[in-house]
C-alpha cells in the first residue's frame, strides 16, 4: 500500500499589503489588491491554509479556493470577485 502524500503550505509573513506563502521551496507573495478576500481576514483565517493537490489551495474558514497558478500569474486570471467588505 502506498503512503499518503502530504502537500504543505505555510504562511510565513503577513503585512498590510500582502502575505507570503511557502510551498515547498517556493515562496509566493499574495497581494491583497489581487486577492481581496484576504484583506479583512484575521491572521488565524489566513494561516489556516490547506493544499489538497499540487495546484490547489483552500482556506476553510474563508471558503476561498485558489489555483497556485493564479497566485504566480494573476494577470492570466482577470476575473476577481468583489470582496464582502
Amino acid at each position: 500500500m502506498l503512503g499518503t502524500v502530504t502537500l504543505e503550505a505555510e504562511v510565513t509573513n503577513i503585512s498590510m499589503h500582502c502575505f507570503w506563502l511557502l510551498l515547498g521551496d517556493e515562496e509566493l507573495a499574495v497581494p491583497f489588491s489581487d486577492f481581496p478576500w484576504f484583506k479583512q481576514a484575521t491572521i488565524e483565517q489566513i494561516s489556516n491554509v490547506q493544499r489538497p493537490t499540487v495546484d490547489h489551495l483552500y482556506w476553510p474558514q474563508l471558503d476561498v479556493d485558489l489555483s497556485i497558478e493564479s497566485i504566480r500569474k494573476p494577470e492570466r486570471f482577470p476575473l476577481v470577485s468583489r470582496s464582502a467588505a
